[in-house]
């Protein structure tokens, strides 16, 4: 079986599960072919050099994220070049751009069944995108859902989500959940405070993403301030746009000195086991790979009941869901939290990477895409 994986938005998640996707399927004795854009982040090609080794065949299209006319048209002409080519029998594409150009591509040219994985719908952005914009997206979703076979929602509460739009045909949604490969995240050694640049005795939260308005960083420094967690310390482990923004809010609320910005690390691992626990305050996900790591890692999570994160933490169990995506919600969970003893946190934590085990595994996550590819062939 010959699966052809098309991706613009190569970074975060989407760029994690792309690559475990694509390596599995190879592994897995498929003709894996990947068309991804690598601008988003320079190190992504090492990633694809990675996958070229398995034997993935990889081409590079610089695809952009914004509407390009121009660009976007060019690129969609490439695609079909590319589908003639190789004739896949899967087209799977992943986010949004290529969700648009290589399903168009694809039936146009009339190769190849579609498999769309959306990685959450952009039309749902409400914080980032305009009415207008949000309307397009919607519209250009909904047109092209009745021509793909099967949408992959990556948790049980984003198919809901995705049903609830009111874009894809229920008989069309699959749910196919985000795995990883525990191992690094369970055998990472813990940093020291020192290492890490902290110098106070307090819970330490570790907050890892792209530094956006998705991602909640705001919400999460705003939260510090808020009585009861007066000796809370934050780690804020990424990079994006949103840096000097964060920056100049601790300043401004009084928080600055519990709040350590690391910029983009490769040593998530070892970091991860340095805190006290997790906390995610993402305005919107579908399968947060954070979360994942959390608890291969053993930690105790925090997070707002966005999709995915809902799957993940039995609240009180594992973790605290905060009631809302608000400052004040996400507090309340973290007066929770670090009103436990170490060892309290360090059992729930204990119980949520039993749970991953048992649950998210990288190899069920591929197969389950392989048996996904039979059925609509």
């Amino acid at each position: 079986m010959r699966v052809l994986h098309v991706m613009e938005c190569t970074i975060g998640g989407t760029r994690r599960h792309l690559v475990d996707v694509a390596l599995g399927q190879a592994a897995a004795g498929l003709d894996v072919h990947v068309t991804a854009a690598n601008l988003r982040q320079a190190d992504f090609e090492a990633d694809l050099q990675r996958l070229e080794r398995a034997g993935v065949v990889v081409t590079r299209l610089a695809m952009v994220r914004n509407i390009a006319p121009a660009t976007d048209a060019r690129h969609f002409a490439e695609l079909k070049r590319q589908l003639e080519r190789t004739r896949p029998d899967i087209v799977h594409t992943h986010s949004s751009k290529a969700g648009v150009l290589g399903r168009l591509a694809s039936i146009t040219t009339g190769i190849g069944v579609r498999v769309h994985t959306p990685h959450t719908f952009a039309f749902l952005f409400e914080a980032e995108f305009s009415r207008p914009k949000r309307a397009l997206f919607r519209n250009i979703e909904r047109a092209l859902s009745g021509h793909t076979r099967a949408v992959v929602a990556v948790s049980a509460s984003e198919a809901r989500t995705f049903v609830r739009s009111g874009v894809v045909d229920p008989e069309r949604v699959r749910v196919i959940a985000n795995g990883i490969d525990a191992r690094p995240w369970m055998e990472a050694r813990a940093l020291s405070r020192t290492e890490i640049g902290l110098a106070g005795e307090g819970p330490l939260a570790l907050m890892i993403g792209l530094l956006n308005i998705a991602k909640g960083q705001d919400l999460a420094v705003r939260a510090l301030a808020r009585p009861g967690l007066d000796d809370l310390q934050l780690a804020v482990v990424g990079h994006g746009g949103m840096e000097r923004e964060l920056r100049e809010l601790a300043v401004r609320i009084g928080v600055a000195d519990r709040v350590r910005f690391l910029g983009y690390r490769d040593d998530v691992p070892r970091l991860v086991a340095s805190g006290d626990f997790v906390l995610l305050p993402s305005r919107w996900e579908g399968m947060p790979y954070v979360a994942l790591e959390a608890m291969a890692a053993g930690k105790a999570i925090v997070a707002t009941p966005v999709d995915g994160a809902v799957d993940l933490i039995d609240d009180g169990c594992t973790g605290f869901v905060a009631r809302a995506i608000d400052v004040d919600s996400i507090a309340a969970a973290l007066r929770a939290v670090t009103a436990l003893t170490v060892r309290e946190r360090a059992r729930m934590g204990e119980l949520g990477r039993e749970r991953l085990i048992e649950r998210y595994s990288a190899a069920a996550m591929v197969q389950s895409l392989v048996d996904l590819y039979a059925e609509v062939m």
